[in-house]
């Protein structure tokens, strides 16, 4: 049996994987900061209904086409609200999802997506 700490190949893999998980850290902490600050724009009913959100999955602004307000069709125009914000929320989450990949190289962490 091997002296050098018990770790399989010695112990001078797991200063190197230290290393690595150190650097993997700081670049998840760099693309959630990015991630914070980005946005994403939805559309819904050929743009009548136009939706901003953040990063952090809030909804930063709603604009509605005011011929889109029909007081005879309030309904539609909830529908189209509601697919933009969904729209846009989905958007944030996909570019989350690929700027986090890039940060952790396709490595799967529990708890961070």
């Amino acid at each position: 049996m091997s002296k050098r700490g018990g770790f399989p190949g010695g112990g001078g893999n797991m200063g190197a994987m230290m290393k690595q998980a150190q650097k993997m850290q700081a670049e998840l902490a760099r693309a959630q900061e990015e991630i914070k600050d980005m946005t994403f724009e939805a559309t819904a009913g050929g743009g009548m209904v136009k939706v901003v959100a953040n990063g952090d999955m809030t909804v930063d602004s709603i604009v509605i086409d005011p011929e889109a307000v029909d007081p005879e069709d309030v309904e539609m125009l909830q529908d189209m609200v509601a697919a933009a914000v969904n729209e846009a929320l989905r958007g944030v989450s996909e570019i989350s999802s690929q700027r986090l990949n890039a940060a952790t190289g396709g490595l799967n962490i529990p708890g961070l997506m």
